[in-house]
């Protein structure tokens, strides 16, 4: 039965009316927000992430660092587990691929030379585009669209059931228990995908030079190795390792950014991919300029 209050004095009667019923009173139209509210809330909403990552970045390497000296927080067996399923799952795919790639780019190239009778300098070509470019960032394509996100729905699922809440309030850190063991499998990993990428690559460049061009695998190989140095194999390495670094920073914070059900999972998981593309071109791009400019 709705409350009546009878024999107020008629200056006390609005005050008494609008405590009864605050939603009638106070229901307006909703209205839209004008358009430069909107862009500045879009712009802090913007900078307030960039902080979020970069204490993110902070936090995760420096306790990255410090397992190496400690493991306190970090359970047993966790590292081994991730590099089996970062690493050693993904070896099949990464080989198939690869060999598909120095196929096909040995094709290409062999199309081009061949009108100035240089096949056999599709072997040079090969073997630095894939140490150098190819190798490294197909790996770190297939490991951000495999791993990455897998690591974002996994941190994204364990905040929607309050794990993390669960393992803060045992005076755990969830980074060093979560989000470590993936780093360090990411880093040690990816390069190893990225030598077995370049060895396969260059596998499939010979099967070709031997069936379509024909030129001996020994000669081909020979021709590869005379084409190389340490420097090119080196570069490939470096960019390994910024792009399996970014790749799990980037997991981690999208799946802590997670909100919502079981559509937020899917909207951090795809985020996650989106923006690890994204930060592995734009590092690609900055490695390129430190090794090819001349400073």
């Amino acid at each position: 039965k709705p409350l009546q209050l009878e024999g107020l004095p008629d200056h006390l009667q609005p005050f008494f009316d609008f405590v009864v019923a605050p939603a009638a009173a106070q229901e307006t139209p909703p209205g839209r927000r004008p358009a430069l509210e909107r862009l500045g809330a879009r712009v802090d909403a913007a900078f307030a992430s960039i902080a979020d990552f970069l204490y993110l970045t902070a936090d995760l390497t420096i306790f990255s660092v410090q397992a190496l000296l400690h493991r306190d927080g970090i359970r047993k067996g966790s590292f081994t587990e991730q590099a089996h399923a970062i690493g050693a799952q993904a070896v099949q795919i990464v080989a198939l691929i690869l060999f598909l790639i120095g196929a096909v780019s040995a094709l290409q190239s062999a199309a081009q030379l061949r009108q100035f009778g240089a096949d056999i300098f599709v072997a040079d070509l090969l073997a630095i585009g894939l140490t150098r470019e190819l190798g490294p960032l197909m790996t770190a394509i297939i490991v951000s669209g495999r791993s990455g996100s897998a690591i974002a729905a996994e941190v994204a699922t364990m905040k929607f059931t309050e794990e993390l809440d669960a393992l803060r309030t045992m005076a755990m850190d969830p980074l060093r228990f979560v989000a470590v063991p993936k780093l360090w499998a990411m880093l040690v990993c990816v390069p190893l995908l990225t030598t077995i990428a370049d060895f396969v690559g260059i596998l499939g460049g010979t099967f070709v030079g031997l069936v379509s061009m024909d030129i001996p695998a020994t000669t081909f190989l020979n021709q590869v190795f005379s084409a190389l140095f340490l420097k090119d194999l080196l570069t490939g390495l470096v960019k390994s390792v910024s792009f399996a670094w970014i790749i799990t920073i980037i997991a981690v914070h999208r799946g802590l950014k997670f909100s919502g059900g079981a559509a937020g999972v899917g909207e951090a998981t795809t985020s996650s991919v989106v923006s690890s593309l994204f930060g592995i071109i734009v590092l690609d791009a900055f490695w390129g300029l430190v090794f090819y400019l001349k400073w």
